[in-house]
């Protein structure tokens, strides 16, 4: 079993998973072997089966035209919008005057909440974020208080995913490492730090800086991509599967650092649990040290790997390597959200259900303004039998969809003579990333 998230009250007891090998369908070898199997049975059956890009904009089931008109309403995004702004109200108001204290909501709603529940929504709904977003809608009322336009810039926005990643990775650092991370006092600054630097940048940049410089508007942009609500090129809503949305992500700047921040944080949470490692920091003078430091290599070993199976996938294709492993990039986007799921299951269906309760007393006199106090969560959601197999399920579907976007990719972009032959050192880090995925979720 896996220890608890640093950032979250001690009692918070479910963490990253509480299945174990001993609860897993089938011996962990023969599911590691099992695992490898069905990625290159995959593999041979995308290049004997698949042999031209199929994925096409104009792909999907149109929705009924009630359900359209309902998901691009004004009137139901602007509920969506009052929602979202009353809940940020109601967590400030317990983030300025709550007790600090186990039992305050604000640590459950930023790193449960916000966190994984964001995520999740975003695999189901599409980029929700772009909606609920609190600090478009700051910008905008700011921008309508100086009687500006809401087009306002001082500069073009060209910096892509890069503010993103940086975002990104700094959030992650703060989850899993800094200390005293769930007290108010270092709340308190991290969040009155975010609202200023994304206040001053989407000053600077205008709000084309949202959608892919904004951390969580590129987190749940990104998983959002595999949702299978979407539009095809016509504008008009459909359901399609979760490949397109990855597939039509343009490789724009830091979208590879993005991707390396979403799967290499998580990886970095698993490997955080093993024992030898938690020692080692816990007996050394430094542990914040080696601590960032593991996560800043394996936020970099994710785009190493990849560029390096890339470089070797363009020798045998013989096309430019340049931008091949940004390409490749929305591939790792099925793999990180399979980590996500396997990760924090657990911890979303529990503390997501205890954050509720909380949220009804934000400022800890014993209150239930919302009715929520009594709501517990349901312990059969985390029975370790049925988290083995989400584990299991989540992280090898991760990695299958991964080789079909991989493989969409391949024989878009090289010679169809070659586009199998060029994908073998990418299904080879495909077999890597899950072999090293199951390993750190059932070390123990």
């Amino acid at each position: 079993m896996t220890s608890p998230p640093a950032a979250l009250p001690a009692v918070m007891l479910p963490a990253h998973g509480v299945g174990s090998r001993e609860d897993l369908p089938l011996p962990f070898d023969l599911l590691l072997i099992g695992a490898g199997l069905a990625l290159a049975i995959s593999f041979v059956a995308l290049g004997v089966l698949w042999k031209q890009p199929r994925l096409r904009r104009t792909d999907g089931r149109l929705l009924p035209p009630a359900l359209a008109l309902a998901l691009d309403s004004p009137f139901v995004r602007g509920v969506f919008a009052v929602l979202s702004l009353a809940l940020t109200a109601w967590v400030l108001v317990s983030l300025v005057f709550g007790k600090d204290d186990a039992n305050n909501p604000v640590p459950y709603v930023v790193y449960v909440w916000l966190w994984v529940g964001l995520g999740l929504l975003s695999m189901v709904l599409g980029p929700i974020w772009r909606v609920l977003n609190p600090v478009r809608y700051l910008h905008r009322g700011l921008l309508a208080l100086a009687r500006v336009s809401p087009d306002f810039s001082l500069v073009p926005y060209r910096l892509g995913y890069w503010p993103a990643a940086l975002g990104l990775f700094a959030f992650t650092w703060l989850e899993l490492i800094a200390p005293d991370n769930a007290t108010l006092p270092v709340l308190r600054v991290a969040i009155l730090g975010f609202l200023l630097v994304s206040v001053m940048l989407a000053m600077v940049f205008g709000r084309d800086y949202f959608a892919t410089g904004d951390p969580f508007e590129a987190w749940s942009g990104l998983y959002g991509s595999l949702s299978p609500l979407g539009r095809r090129e016509d504008g008009r809503w459909v359901l399609r599967t979760p490949l397109h949305g990855p597939n039509e992500l343009a490789p724009r700047p830091g979208l590879l650092a993005t991707t390396s921040v979403m799967l290499g944080g998580t990886a970095y949470d698993g490997f955080s649990g093993e024992t030898w490692w938690y020692t080692f920091t816990q007996s050394s003078d430094v542990p914040r040290v080696w601590e960032t430091l593991a996560l800043v290599a394996l936020c970099l070993l994710v785009p190493a790997m990849l560029w390096v199976a890339a470089a070797v996938s363009a020798a045998l294709a013989k096309v430019p390597v340049r931008g091949l492993a940004t390409a490749f990039a929305p591939s790792l986007i099925p793999i990180a959200a399979g980590y996500l799921v396997a990760h924090y299951w657990s911890l979303f269906v529990f503390e997501g259900v205890n954050g509720l309760a909380r949220l009804s007393d934000p400022l800890g006199t014993g209150a239930d303004w919302l009715g929520t106090a009594g709501v517990h969560p349901w312990h059969a959601l985390i029975a370790p039998g049925l988290v083995a197999t989400i584990q299991v399920v989540s992280i090898v579907t991760g990695h299958l969809l991964g080789v079909v976007v991989a493989h969409e990719r391949a024989v878009t972009l090289f010679p169809r003579r070659v586009a199998v032959t060029g994908q073998v050192p990418l299904l080879v880090l495909m077999v890597v990333y899950t072999v090293g995925g199951l390993t750190l979720l059932f070390s123990h």
